[in-house]
């Protein structure tokens, strides 16, 4: 190549046509970076990053027309997860509130560690009048802008204040976007005048670049400290977050607990690391965990955390791990994660580490008393499950865990099932049986409402051979329905499963317990007394998702709902199921947290429940310790 040729494009077109030669490769595989970019046009992109999209066209750079700014950012995490964070996708916005509509989903990717990039418009940087339209004025700072919101939420951010800035903020925000460590939602801001200046770019800057994802491996002096804390323990437990996935170790994980014998029990994220049946597999741990997984959390004297971040739902807000000697390793290949909890670290990916540690512990086994403990344990869980998921009248109007029962029983290895907030998010961590290592696609780091729609969309991109479930409460599909139209719109097939439940279910659930007495949690008309405890509201959600072009079915039944779910399954279409819940006490539910959960409770009160959950509080806040 000449070094001196060059390419005369404004900005906006050098970096679609920039972005369209970045890739990823990982164990010798090569993945395309940017997959493609979503869009909402305003007048702070359309002439920028809109035309620079036209005319690079579908082939350089897929284009996806988006409804919510937001919604995006989740289609492009879910897509960016289902794809093991080796590919991402790009969104634009313009400036004012479509920028500012990107906050709530950066923050989620910042906090689940998945990439994605986002390009808002910006203000002028010549500043020829000033202020524009959606300009912010701050008097003690010209060069401050909204886009200045998306700073503390993003693991890189740059404003591009000139062409030639492009090329090292650029560079910068891909080497984020491809790190392990560092990845997360990446801002590149591109005032708008800037967006259309024309400069000529060096054609190196335009070559195929391959962005190696490392597999760094343990260091020696820590593997060896990690594998004696192994053999010297005698109720040692793994915990295995989202990071086997991202490594896509669960081959290693499981051979290391054929191996040994330590059980593994999962976070939101983990789960699905080893198979449900898997007879190490004792599932969810922590709040919403299993009383298997939870029982030896308690007694555990060395915990195992593989690729885990230790939220305060997995540690049951520092109450779990309960045994005065429990130590703890942490193979992380971060090691602000490895440092946790005054673990002993195995800064390493998370498939290289176990595979070390496997040839580590060669020959080492858990005792089999031990063995037989926790899978009696796991198989008394299971009754429980069976209880909860079981219907015993088909004519009945199902509850909560039932409709998880009826979706069970449809269910292949190869279905994904999206869910974020809510009572359901509780309730899927202890039932739900994970098939297969991405069957299971909880977004609980950040427990956004109004993730699952769009979120499942993006899953479906990333794998369209795969049925996707997306699984929303009332509460949660009123925040976020826009995209419906988009998956109707692009033919992509997702499956929406929509509980009436009248209101915020888990919310309501946790004010009871903390003395709030379900306060403002129900969807319900204002009662004589000012408070909403009258009758239902008449809305009808079905008749909405149909408004937005999907087909709904409507299911009334136990019955009814299982011919409805294989029926979606079945369909080549965006299909809604729509079930109103039962939660009379009458029928089954799921089993009571096994763990705490740290929610301050009122100090002072008159009312009697307020006064009766502080007391609860105090008690169970007592066993909070600190690992040092």
């Amino acid at each position: 190549m000449n070094a001196s040729a060059v390419r005369r494009l404004t900005v906006a077109q050098a970096l679609v046509e920039f972005l369209a030669h970045q890739y990823t490769e990982r164990d010798g595989r090569r993945h395309r970076l940017i997959n493609a970019t979503w869009g909402i046009f305003g007048h702070g992109n359309v002439a920028g990053i809109g035309q620079a999209l036209l005319e690079s066209g579908p082939e350089a750079m897929p284009y996806l027309q988006g409804r919510n700014e937001q919604a995006m950012v989740h289609a492009a995490v879910g897509f960016a997860r289902q794809s093991n964070r080796l590919a991402a996708q790009a969104v634009t916005t313009s400036i004012g509130p479509g920028a500012t509509n990107l906050v709530t989903g950066a923050a989620l990717a910042t906090v689940n560690r998945l990439p994605v990039l986002l390009l808002p418009g910006d203000t002028f940087a010549g500043r020829p009048a000033d202020p524009v339209l959606q300009q912010l004025e701050v008097p003690s700072a010209g060069d401050v802008s909204v886009n200045d919101c998306l700073r503390p939420v993003s693991r890189y951010f740059d404003r591009v204040v000139r062409p030639e800035a492009l090329i090292p903020a650029a560079l910068a925000a891909m080497r984020v976007l491809t790190d392990p460590v560092e990845t997360g939602a990446v801002t590149l801001a591109l005032p708008q005048d800037v967006q259309a200046e024309a400069f000529d770019w060096p054609e190196e800057f335009f070559a195929d670049r391959v962005w190696h994802v490392r597999r760094p491996a343990a260091d020696p002096a820590e593997l060896a400290v990690a594998a004696e804390a192994v053999r010297s323990a005698r109720r040692p437990l793994i915990v295995a977050g989202g990071g086997v996935h991202h490594s896509e170790a669960e081959d290693a994980l499981r051979a290391l607990v054929d191996a040994t014998g330590v059980p593994v029990a999962s976070t939101q994220a983990g789960k699905g690391s080893l198979r449900h049946d898997h007879p190490a597999d004792i599932g969810g741990i922590g709040h919403t965990g299993t009383a298997v997984a939870d029982d030896l959390a308690r007694t555990a004297d060395l915990v195992i955390g593989v690729g885990t971040r230790y939220s305060d739902f997995t540690t049951a807000s520092a109450t779990l791990f309960a045994d005065p000697a429990v130590r703890f390793v942490n193979l992380n290949i971060a090691s602000f994660d490895a440092h946790k909890l005054s673990a002993a670290t195995l800064v390493a990916d998370a498939r290289a580490g176990l595979e070390a540690l496997t040839g580590a512990l060669s020959g080492h086994r858990v005792d089999e008393t031990y063995e037989a403990e926790y899978r009696t344990g796991k198989t008394a869980w299971e009754r429980r499950v069976d209880a909860a998921f079981a219907a015993g009248d088909d004519a009945a109007r199902p509850s909560q865990t039932q409709v998880l029962g009826a979706l069970d029983a449809v269910v292949g290895d190869e279905d994904v099932v999206v869910n974020a907030a809510g009572s359901l998010p509780g309730d899927l961590h202890k039932l739900w049986r994970a098939r297969s290592p991405r069957q299971y696609h909880l977004e609980y780091g950040y427990s956004c409402m109004g993730y699952e729609i769009p979120g499942a969309i993006g899953v479906r991109l990333a794998a369209p051979d795969r049925p996707v479930w997306a699984l929303v409460g009332d509460g949660t599909y009123l925040m976020m329905p826009t995209e419906i139209v988009t998956a109707v719109q692009e033919g992509i097939n997702i499956n929406v499963v929509l509980l009436q439940n009248h209101g915020y279910a888990s919310i309501g659930a946790l004010s009871e317990g903390i003395g709030a007495e379900r306060f403002g949690t129900a969807y319900r008309f204002r009662a004589a007394d000012g408070t909403y405890t009258g009758d239902p509201l008449p809305v009808d959600l079905a008749a909405n998702a149909a408004s937005l072009g999907m087909d709904v079915l409507r299911a009334g039944s136990v019955g009814e709902l299982r011919e409805a779910l294989a029926a979606a399954r079945a369909s080549d279409r965006p299909t809604c199921v729509y079930v109103e819940t039962e939660t009379a006490d009458t029928v089954s539910g799921p089993p009571e947290a096994q763990a705490w959960w740290d929610v301050p409770v009122a100090e002072t009160a008159t009312r009697p429940a307020a006064v009766k959950a502080r007391e609860d509080y105090d008690r169970q806040a007592a066993a909070r310790r600190r690992h040092l």
